[in-house]
């Protein structure tokens, strides 16, 4: 602390990996006392001390606790600190208030049955949203290239800060929230500078938040930025951004190889992939189903369900080739529908279409008397891709 060598600070006030097995801490008297340059850090020492025995002991909800006292400490002295030199200690409080807050309470989780009401992380944010506030109120110029001396802007720990509660309001299902992370730090271009993975993390929160607010179109970009900038040894992440990536491009009408997904281990996009390629909805029904639980703990199972309407449209313009003609009789498309073995009658047919007609996916119009189906002899099916932008 005395020579403000910012990563040294960090690392000092960083604490080992809970312990398995659950212990239980007593607590400790600690009356440490640690003074530089007439700031007080007794508060954070102390509670530095009780968060590492309580680690050792393996207790995670006494560590959290004690990790509590210290962030809230450290967030006093670093709003009257100068400079930047605190921003790496912050950044890794809260790190590790939000790692401890899941650990303990799953551990609370554990000893009441089963019942997680997400209190510890719940109070987590509320720390994290005041480390935001400190970072991203300072004054000062920020340079990404400048020092952590008592010369910089706090603003360099923002990023890192607003990902870490990313993470945490995605896991807590408060994703209103969100917004308020995104427009100030849009708004100064915070997330254009920096270190390459915090703006590769914000893309990629940034990116679901979009494609949860249907804006296809900017989730894509968001998404594809975050892959093309992944580091390339980063498997993991890269498959964490591609079961995002993937369903916004298949409803925009952008199929992935077969050995793209085989080689991140997405195997459960194959049958779905195959299925709209091809027209299959048999296929395309029993994929989705049969991944069903994972769909919808990722919060991709309603997008992916869109989807079906890019599988009916590719499924019509197979019939259309198959036939060669711009006036198609229903009972045709019916017998498709049958040789797939999913029999439906003509007005559910007809229903279909005049879906797809209506949002663009076919050029044509229907003639409910003759029951026939008149497609445009220019462009018949636009290119979902097109359509999804709309």
């Amino acid at each position: 602390l005395a020579t403000k060598h910012a990563h040294a600070v960090a690392a000092a006030i960083d604490l080992p990996p809970v312990k398995p097995g659950g212990g239980k801490y007593k607590g400790s008297a600690s009356t440490a006392r640690l003074s530089v340059d007439g700031s007080d850090y007794s508060n954070v020492l102390s509670a530095l001390i009780d968060a590492t025995n309580a680690a050792e002991a393996g207790d995670a909800i006494s560590c959290f606790d004690a990790q509590s006292r210290l962030h809230s400490a450290l967030n006093h002295n670093f709003g009257s600190s100068s400079g930047n030199w605190l921003v790496p200690a912050l950044q890794i409080a809260c790190r590790n208030t939000h790692q401890l807050a899941v650990a303990a309470d799953a551990a609370a989780s554990l000893r009441g049955g089963g019942r997680n009401d997400h209190s510890r992380l719940q109070n987590a944010v509320t720390l994290l949203q005041e480390s935001f506030s400190k970072t991203l109120n300072d004054r000062r110029e920020f340079d990404p290239r400048a020092p952590l001396d008592e010369n910089g802007s706090k603003k360099a720990g923002v990023l890192f800060i607003v990902n870490q509660l990313f993470a945490m309001y995605f896991r807590l299902n408060t994703l209103r929230l969100c917004k308020n992370l995104v427009r100030p730090v849009e708004s100064r271009n915070l997330n254009k500078s920096g270190k390459m993975g915090e703006m590769v993390t914000y893309r990629y929160f940034v990116g679901r938040l979009n494609m949860f607010e249907d804006q296809y179109e900017d989730a894509e970009t968001n998404l594809d930025y975050a892959l093309q900038h992944c580091r390339r040894d980063a498997i993991n992440n890269k498959r964490l951004i591609l079961s995002y990536l993937v369903p916004v491009k298949l409803l925009r009408g952008r199929l992935p190889t077969t050995h793209l997904l085989q080689k991140y281990g997405l195997n459960e996009f194959v049958p779905l992939v195959e299925g709209i390629r091809t027209g299959d909805l048999r296929t395309f029904n029993d994929g989705l189903l049969r991944y069903q639980n994972l769909f919808i703990r990722r919060g991709t199972y309603l997008l992916l369900e869109k989807c079906k309407t890019v599988c009916y449209r590719n499924l019509f313009k197979r019939v259309h080739l198959i036939l060669g003609k711009s006036q198609i009789h229903l009972d045709s498309v019916a017998k498709s529908f049958k040789w797939l073995g999913m029999t439906i009658d003509l007005d559910e047919v007809e229903c279909i279409l005049a879906n797809l007609i209506f949002r663009g996916y076919i050029r044509g119009y229907i003639s409910h008397s003759k029951r026939i189906l008149v497609l445009s002899k220019k462009d018949p099916f636009p290119k979902s891709a097109i359509i999804a932008s709309r």
